[in-house]
């Protein structure tokens, strides 16, 4: 079975383009994943072959990401309009991050807004590789009726739903079609000596020798060659599918591609997806990279579960799963995914498919107590299989909080978690992390006394509490003099400082203060380590109550990644939340991307990713950092005394 996978952005045409291409010679076999992860097998050229239509929402770029890893190839599906180049962007960059061969599709060409260079143009903004132009169109006035092949040098007209009829080259088209082959085969022969020399000579290669170097090219992923259709009237599928069928290279090359070196022999699969059940638990993806592989047959370090058809859940009809085949697997919970799998060991996948980080944060609040028992051990199942969720817990409340890659993604989790375990939940937004200090010294004498029958409890100490340099955090010392505060008495009245620091005047964890005690007496019979704990913490609260407390807000360090024609929109956005823009560099890891740095409050941070999304279109993204704390006065700060100071009283 040979495999590839169709990406792009959303609207692009993907799902028709499968399902056409899946239709050439007969009826496909179909089906979708929780996830959106569309599979389609058919058959082609007297070949099996297995199509991977992933979702276009930049919240699932992962699943595309882990797409790749199983794929001989990939088709990049785009739009006909120049001006939405910049949304194949984020495509771009994993296809080229992988490694994996690509053919770009220009779909929607019977609805053209826009020059063809021009699409490609702004499309090469984005791209390392060559796009290398291998069709062109034919227009009878503002309409596109068919295209002509720059190396067979042969013009197809379209044929509403069937295949195309050749046709001779329009006179109007033979000066541009000389011009387009031209400029294809000097970029060819960038790669080709024989075909260099041929120019050079001025010899006219033939076609058959061109075809090869073209196909050559693409199997090591040298150039992306472009062709043009629309998919919904299954124009340019049958020339899109040959292209596939003879320039796209073997499952041999994807395990070379994997492991180099004589670690892809080792390679016997790859998990690139998996989703959760009702009733049946974790089904797992699995491409086959080697032959017998079976139930009970080890793989990843541990006996392989049922072997079943992706597409109906049933038993593989054959039982032993042949080299490059895509099967579906139940019962082995030890796969992770994705992974590289031997037969001894799970392989940590390429870091290129490492997802983009996750922005929004939420806390999830079950329906019910028996909800919350499984809450927890159920989002880390899911995390298990989504590697775009990031599930952890709350500061302070311990509340169950998790990072995804936006709203759709948490709809989809709060879906499964209902659906699939009957786990009801409601969201909210998580607690901003404000701490407090003080802006001023402050010298307090508190004694302990209590006599309620048999042995009392005295401490009487002097303490002096003054503020410590941001992010020194809390210090404690002591001047004691005469035995005033016995030795072993002294850690005892640390013990009760720090617990002081758990909440101050504003009812918020205080942070970077020092104190410092100077003083105190004790008694014979009554003093006790408890007995100075508590005079401790009694008498630095009453010095913090005199120290002028100020409100300490958390600024986040925060690298944003955009393709660089949306720079300059965030200098205003950053400034909106009252962040600091420390400035951008160009992403030397994609081409056409800047990361953009600043920093920014914390509490503005989900606003920040709303307001990120609608200034790229979904593309851009952001990691966050924590850099310090820093003091927020007047009335935000009032307010948000009021609201949190207040709920950390409870």
């Amino acid at each position: 079975m040979r495999c590839f996978t169709v990406l792009g952005p959303s609207q692009t045409g993907k799902s028709t383009l499968v399902e056409k291409l899946g239709s050439l010679e007969g009826p496909p076999r179909k089906s979708v994943s929780p996830y959106g992860l569309g599979l389609t097998e058919f058959e082609f050229g007297k070949e099996a072959w297995c199509a991977l239509d992933t979702p276009g929402s930049g919240e699932a770029l992962a699943h595309a990401q882990h797409a790749l890893l199983a794929s001989d190839a990939c088709i990049l599906c785009v739009s006909p309009v120049p001006e939405e180049a910049v949304l194949a962007a984020p495509y771009l960059r994993v296809i080229e991050a992988s490694g994996t061969p690509c053919i770009l599709f220009v779909n929607r060409m019977d609805e053209p807004r826009g020059r063809l260079r021009d699409v490609i143009a702004a499309l090469q903004d984005y791209a390392s590789h060559t796009l290398l132009l291998r069709q062109i169109p034919i227009r009878e006035g503002d309409k596109i009726v068919g295209s002509c092949d720059l190396i067979s040098e042969r013009a197809w007209r379209y044929r509403e739903g069937q295949t195309s009829a050749l046709i001779e080259i329009p006179t109007d088209v033979v000066e541009r079609e000389h011009e387009a082959r031209s400029e294809l085969l000097e970029h060819l022969s960038e790669f080709d000596d024989w075909l260099l020399e041929e120019l050079i000579e001025d010899r006219e290669p033939p076609s058959d020798a061109i075809f090869a170097i073209s196909s050559r090219v693409l199997r090591e992923n040298k150039i992306i060659p472009v062709l043009v259709g629309a998919a919904s009237h299954s124009n340019g599928i049958m020339r899109l599918m040959k292209a596939l069928r003879h320039e796209a290279p073997p499952v041999e090359a994807l395990r070379e591609r994997l492991a180099e070196g004589s670690k892809a022999n080792a390679l016997a699969g790859v998990s690139f997806h998996a989703y959760h059940r009702q009733n049946v638990g974790k089904t797992v993806l699995v491409r086959a990279l080697g032959d017998g592989l079976k139930q009970g047959a080890l793989l990843g370090g541990a006996r392989l579960g049922p072997v079943q058809d992706p597409g109906n859940g049933k038993p593989s009809a054959a039982g032993v799963v042949e080299s490059g085949t895509v099967f579906a697997t139940v019962k082995s919970d030890h796969l992770p995914v994705p992974a590289l799998l031997t037969t001894d060991a799970a392989l940590a996948a390429p870091e290129w498919t490492a997802p983009p980080t996750p922005m929004l944060e939420r806390i999830l609040v079950p329906a019910s107590e028996r909800d919350e028992t499984k809450l927890s051990e159920t989002l880390a199942k899911l995390a298990e299989t989504d590697r775009g969720l990031k599930a952890s817990q709350e500061e302070g409340t311990g509340a169950q909080l998790i990072c995804v890659q936006g709203p759709v993604h948490l709809r989809d989790i709060c879906k499964t978690l209902s659906e699939v375990f009957h786990v009801d939940v409601t969201d909210r937004p998580p607690n901003p992390v404000y701490r407090e200090t003080i802006s001023k010294s402050s010298d307090v004498h508190y004694r302990h006394r209590k006599q309620t029958g048999g042995a009392g409890q005295f401490a009487d100490v002097k303490l002096s509490v003054h503020p410590n340099s941001r992010g020194d955090g809390f210090s404690f010392a002591e001047t004691v003099k005469g035995g005033a505060v016995p030795r072993n008495f002294i850690p005892a009245v640390e013990a009760g400082a720090r617990e002081a620091m758990e909440k101050g005047p504003l009812g918020l964890p205080v942070i970077d203060v020092g104190v410092m005690l100077t003083d105190g007496q004790h008694h014979s019979v009554d003093s006790s380590e408890f007995a100075f704990r508590a005079a401790g913490k009694m008498g630095v609260r009453d010095a913090l109550a005199q120290a002028s407390a100020v409100l300490m807000q958390p600024i986040f360090r925060v690298d944003i990644h955009i393709p660089s024609i949306y720079s300059g929109s965030l200098v205003p956005i950053v400034s909106s939340f009252k962040g600091q823009v420390l400035g951008f560099d160009r992403d030397e890891s994609a081409k056409g991307w800047d990361i953009f740095r600043a920093l920014i409050p914390g509490a503005v941070l989900d606003e920040l990713a709303r307001s990120l999304r609608s200034a790229t279109q979904g593309i851009g993204y952001f990691s966050k950092a924590f850099d310090h704390f820093e003091e927020l006065y007047g009335k935000e700060a009032d307010a948000i005394v009021t609201a949190h100071g207040s709920r950390a009283e409870h």
